[in-house]
């Protein structure tokens, strides 16, 4: 059966890492957040704070809430720290390599009941899992981008995970304030099998010279009633990231409509990567940013 989950790791202080341990914290979950590199395990903590400050001040969260969050967060950057932990939720890049190695180096030092989550976007659960030596305590729990505001986590049992472990994850993610959606383990399962393909046409949109950047988010946020048009979402979620989904899918489904464009293979290879890198689609130098292209 699984334990009572009282306390979360979460490996990878990076954006998504930060935001998950973030949510989990304020449910009063105590949370040991883990990354190698140590300025990012410097960083955590402010940077929760910091977020905690902005909801705050709109209100969502209560100052009281917010000390107490800050309370249960502890970073490090030694990895038999989440030894105590009844659920660790991996949060590394987007690459199957990379979350492999985190598996492997996981594998002395959780406990033998302890369930393992991976926020992965659109990579297969059961694969994943079977890089495991616990494939029925293994599961996808994917976060959306900005974890703090966005209320939805998908939730993919692999091929083998048990039905209890699906069922805790999503009791977690209620608890989180979450509407958790279960999905079947297809290439990046439902979120991104939409979105990504979507963000791909604007780029095809972009490189065929039909319009300009700013011209096409504003034609989708005036005409679709976007929040953010696609190519300023491609720059938020990062360049990067979009790339390894259309391959994935590219891949995994084998349909050349999810071939990834041209001009988004050249933007990654020459590092312009969105937000995160200053440059994209758009030029993060200028106030407001201004089209690349």
């Amino acid at each position: 059966m699984t334990p009572d989950i009282r306390t979360i790791g979460v490996v990878g202080a990076g954006n998504m890492g930060n935001g998950i341990a973030q949510v989990c914290a304020l449910a009063g979950y105590t949370v040991v957040i883990y990354d190698i590199d140590a300025a990012k395990v410097a960083s955590a903590r402010a940077t929760i704070e910091t977020s905690l400050g902005r909801q705050v001040r709109r209100g969502t969260v209560s100052a009281d809430q917010a000390v107490a969050a800050v309370a249960k967060v502890h970073p490090t950057g030694t990895i038999t720290h989440l030894s105590p932990c009844e659920l660790v939720i991996e949060s590394v890049s987007e690459d199957e390599e990379a979350k492999r190695a985190v598996y492997a180096a996981l594998q002395p030092v959780l406990r033998p009941s302890a369930i393992l989550a991976t926020d992965t976007s659109s990579i297969s659960v059961t694969r994943l899992a079977s890089a495991t030596e616990r494939p029925a305590q293994f599961v996808g729990m994917h976060f959306m981008n900005p974890v703090p505001m966005m209320e939805l986590v998908e939730v993919i049992p692999g091929v083998a995970t048990a039905p209890h472990v699906t069922a805790s994850i999503e009791a977690v993610a209620r608890r989180l304030g979450k509407t958790p959606v279960v999905a079947q383990d297809f290439p990046a399962f439902m979120v991104n099998r939409i979105l990504a393909p979507m963000i791909n046409e604007a780029i095809y949109v972009l490189y065929e010279g039909v319009a300009t950047a700013d011209r096409i988010d504003a034609a989708l946020e005036l005409g679709a009633h976007h929040p953010m048009g696609p190519l300023k979402l491609a720059d938020f979620i990062g360049l990067d990231i979009v790339l390894s989904i259309m391959r994935v899918l590219h891949e995994g489904l084998a349909d050349q409509k999810y071939r990834p464009c041209p001009l988004l293979i050249r933007y990654v290879e020459a590092g312009w990567l969105g937000r995160k890198s200053g440059r994209g689609f758009y030029d993060y130098a200028f106030d407001p940013p201004k089209p690349t292209r």
